[in-house]
């Protein structure tokens, strides 16, 4: 089942630009986005060959767990979400100033 151009576009809420994504990008090709909850890899994998016309090698997720936060004398919690590491195939890059 494939999901429409519109779907797809969902998927990725955002890159993730950290020191840690930094490096994971000079080092391995890798770029770190922040995805839907309910996205899978393979959805993933094509948004991000749609929205930036590159090959993916590889695709890993993980699940964020929101903190606890306290709001006063009340408790209370960040949501939960999804972070992505996209590998690229040799030869090709994302540029985020250009995209």
């Amino acid at each position: 089942m494939s999901l429409s151009k519109y779907e797809l576009a969902a998927v990725i809420a955002a890159p993730i630009i950290s020191e840690k994504s930094t490096i994971a990008a000079e080092k391995n090709k890798q770029f770190v986005f922040k995805v839907q909850k309910k996205a899978t890899k393979h959805d993933v994998r094509d948004a991000v060959e749609a929205m930036f016309n590159v090959e993916v090698e590889s695709v890993n997720v993980l699940n964020v767990k929101g903190k606890e936060k306290r709001f006063g004398r009340t408790l209370g919690k960040r949501s939960d979400w999804k972070k992505a590491y996209v590998k690229l195939k040799p030869g090709h890059d994302i540029e985020f100033s250009a995209a």
